[in-house]
């Protein structure tokens, strides 16, 4: 049976919603707004949390209330996919991709609510183990001169710390030895895909040799697949991963080749249905995963360590604990592997 078809049969009783926010000033020049959504029904109540980047989208939601008509008798399955018919936000969002964000978080929420109501856990209900947790840490590193300093920061508290580091052309050959040296660096995110932004990468096949030279044994993480740059990566074709441009089953179809790992971010898939479909597709074809955040600050940073401890807990996953990720790391923070601390019912992460 698919993973989604032993969810969507579970009953589920909403008597009422209601939306909360949250803010955090997570880098220089980013509050970070996000939006928690809470289902109440059978004296049981389950949260998640809607990640959409851009904070009018959250003010415009908090400000519109709990107007959609939610309550009553459901299975879960009945429930994402009325859901999935209404228009979720009160004006146009910024960008498409909210659609999705918006589903998970309601979805998310409702998934809490029936487990809890079943009292069950969701590891329980899909049969699976969960395991301790391996984390990366993703980073930019700072500017010149002090261009490591970010890195170093967190090393001298924490030795074994993993990252995800994004390359760029001012990592001088001081620097990626340095970087090589550390053996911290798991994977490599070139950011090939983005365009018209701040973190864009230029697509130049000799920026791409250069680093690659220097760390040979990372994964490389969405390359700008020009011929040029193509023919420099096709003696590392098996170390290639895929994140910015992977919401679906359908885009995993659509890559250039099969790869050999993805990087699967439940909010960026939206429907339940559409995310344990991909879990589901990725353990048949034996596409290895690992999972990513997106500047959580409520429940749902525990529900995405949730999902990855059961379905790729060995993966580079960037799901860190959040201090992680504030400029200054403080000492205290929990290292990898993060040791199982899942609720008995529902789906949180204590």
């Amino acid at each position: 049976m698919a993973s989604f078809d032993r969810l969507a049969e579970l009953p589920l009783t909403i008597d009422s919603h209601e939306l909360s926010g949250q803010q955090a000033d997570v880098s220089s020049g980013f509050l970070r707004m996000t939006t928690t959504i809470s289902f109440s029904g059978a004296g049981e109540t389950g949260s998640g949390e809607d990640v959409t980047y851009d904070n009018e989208d959250h003010v415009a939601l908090q400000a519109w209330g709990a107007p959609l008509p939610l309550a009553g008798e459901w299975t879960l399955g009945s429930f994402c996919q009325a859901l999935e018919g209404l228009d979720l936000f009160p004006q146009p969002p910024v960008r498409e991709i909210s659609h999705n964000y918006r589903i998970w978080g309601f979805e998310s929420a409702a998934l809490d609510l029936t487990l809890r109501q079943a009292g069950q856990s969701l590891h329980q209900r899909l049969g699976l183990t969960p395991r301790p947790l391996r984390f990366v840490c993703s980073l930019r590193l700072g500017e010149a001169p002090a261009i490591l300093a970010p890195l170093e920061q967190r090393l001298s508290l924490y030795p074994n710390l993993e990252f995800k580091l994004d390359p760029t052309p001012e990592w001088d050959e001081a620097t990626l030895r340095a970087v090589a040296d550390s053996g911290c660096a798991a994977v490599l995110d070139f950011k090939g895909l983005y365009e018209g932004t701040e973190v864009d990468t230029p697509d130049d096949p000799l920026f791409y040799a250069r680093v690659l030279a220097e760390l040979p044994n990372t994964w490389i993480e969405d390359p700008k697949l020009t011929a040029e740059i193509d023919a420099v990566l096709t003696d590392a074709r098996e170390r290639i991963t895929w994140d910015a441009n992977i919401n679906s089953v359908a885009d995993i179809d659509a890559l250039p080749f099969q790869p050999t790992m993805v990087n699967i971010k439940p909010s960026r898939f939206g429907p339940l249905s559409e995310l344990f479909r991909a879990y589901d597709v990725c353990e048949q074809r034996g596409i290895a995963m690992y999972g990513g955040g997106q500047f959580e600050l409520g429940v749902g940073r525990g529900q995405i360590q949730y999902l990855a401890s059961c379905f790729h807990p060995d993966g580079p996953n960037d799901v860190a604990p959040r201090g992680y990720n504030e400029p200054v790391v403080a000492a205290g923070l929990p290292p990898s592997p993060l040791p199982v601390a899942i609720s008995e019912v529902g789906f949180q992460w204590q």
